[in-house]
Order: C-alpha cells, then sequence, then structure tokens
C-alpha cells in the first residue's frame, strides 16, 4: 500500500511539474510576443511623428496612458491606410488630442 500511494504521489507530482514547466513557457510566449508588438508600434511611431510629438505623446503616456493608446492606434491606422502623407508635428497631435479628449463622456452623479 505504501509503495502504491508513493507511485501515486509521484505521478501527481510529475503532472503538476509539467502543467507549471507548460504555463512558464506559454508565459514566456506571450511576453515575447507583446514585446515585439510594442517594438513594431515603437518602430511605426517614430516614422509617423517628428520627435516633439513623440515626446508629447510619451508624456501623455505617463498621465493617461489610454488616451495615448488610443492615440497611438489611431495613428498606426491612419498610416496603414495611407492617409499620413508627412511626420505628424507636435501642433498637429495637440490638435488631434484636442479632438479626442473632447469626445470622453462626462459623468455626474446627483445625491437626492
Amino acid at each position: 500500500m505504501s509503495e502504491e500511494y508513493d507511485a501515486e504521489l509521484e505521478a501527481l507530482r510529475r503532472r503538476r511539474l509539467l502543467e507549471l514547466q507548460r504555463r512558464l513557457l506559454e508565459e514566456q510566449r506571450r511576453a515575447e510576443m507583446e514585446q515585439q508588438i510594442q517594438a513594431v508600434r515603437k518602430a511605426a511611431l517614430r516614422q509617423i511623428l517628428t520627435p516633439e510629438a513623440r515626446s508629447r505623446l510619451t508624456n501623455l503616456k505617463m498621465v493617461r496612458p489610454e488616451l495615448a493608446t488610443r492615440v497611438e492606434d489611431y495613428l498606426i491606422q491612419l498610416a496603414q491606410a495611407g492617409r499620413l502623407r508627412a511626420p505628424v508635428t507636435d501642433e498637429q497631435l495637440k490638435h488631434l488630442l484636442a479632438l479626442l479628449a473632447s469626445k470622453k463622456r462626462e459623468i455626474r452623479i446627483r445625491r437626492v
């Protein structure tokens, strides 16, 4: 009985170890893919934006990351569609930020 118990326990340990190794490998793959995606986005934005506009977008990312991501996505989509001719300047980026920020819904809670 003790040998059966030991064998069963060892089998459970092996399965658990294999499962943990598989999860670790999946997580590493996911992290590598995320890094590749970020590198491609960064390279695309480097071509799309002037250095001043990139600096503004980086600062915005620290304060409002969701808005910065929306702006990045929008600019990348425009560039892929061929609708951006020249690099986006800081003034153009300010205008775009004003447009996207104004679309934000304002929620008010009234207490009675």
